[in-house]
């Protein structure tokens, strides 16, 4: 299938999961999450879910790292350009929902893309190379470019690979592993 087939596919899947369907399986990613040897690094970006896109809740994920004392990163989406600017999440952080849906923070503490060590990315689809499809913005793919070679980027998803994404460009970024509630799927073997 290609890019926009998939959405199609992958938005109608997502809409009919119920709420207790989408903390079930949400709760089954983040407990996949704690068996990775992934730890010991300092620095993580996490989105926070569109409700009214069914997107993975990370609360959980979020509360694991908070847990870990981690540095936990958010971004706040620059809709002229579809680019993300990084902020620390504080103690004084405020969270706003953008004309999008998107909690964002509304500023804070700038955190350059080079300091970050892990990414967690949402997605619509992937697929058994560790393509991704989201939104079709390419707001992840020019982040994830900017990034060190070394950051792992660690897609989300509700549902198991594709066999393979028929339209991908030069300009996708990869993903190195992605959760589901019943798989690792792990790209740099």
């Amino acid at each position: 299938m290609n890019k926009t087939e998939l959405r199609v596919k992958y938005k109608a899947l997502r809409s009919q999961l119920s709420e207790e369907a989408i903390e079930e399986l949400s709760m089954a990613i983040a407990n996949q999450l704690l068996q990775l040897p992934i730890w010991e690094k300092s620095h993580y970006h996490i989105f926070l879910p569109i409700d009214r896109q069914k997107e993975i809740n990370t609360e959980l994920i979020l509360n694991i790292l908070l847990g870990k004392d981690k540095n936990v990163i958010l971004s706040k989406s620059n809709f002229v350009d579809n680019t993300l600017d990084h902020f620390l999440l504080t103690d004084t952080t405020v969270i706003k929902i953008n004309s999008w849906g998107i909690p964002e923070p509304v500023d804070g503490i700038p955190i350059s893309e080079n300091m970050i060590e892990v990414v967690f990315v949402p997605l619509l689809a992937f697929d058994q190379q560790g393509n991704r499809v989201g939104y079709g913005k390419g707001f992840y793919d020019k982040f994830l470019e900017k990034c060190n070679p070394e950051t792992l980027k660690i897609g989300l998803s509700f549902f198991a690979a594709e066999k393979e994404i028929k339209n991908t460009i030069d300009t996708d970024i990869p993903l190195d592993l992605c959760i589901t509630p019943l798989a690792i799927y792990n790209f740099n073997k």
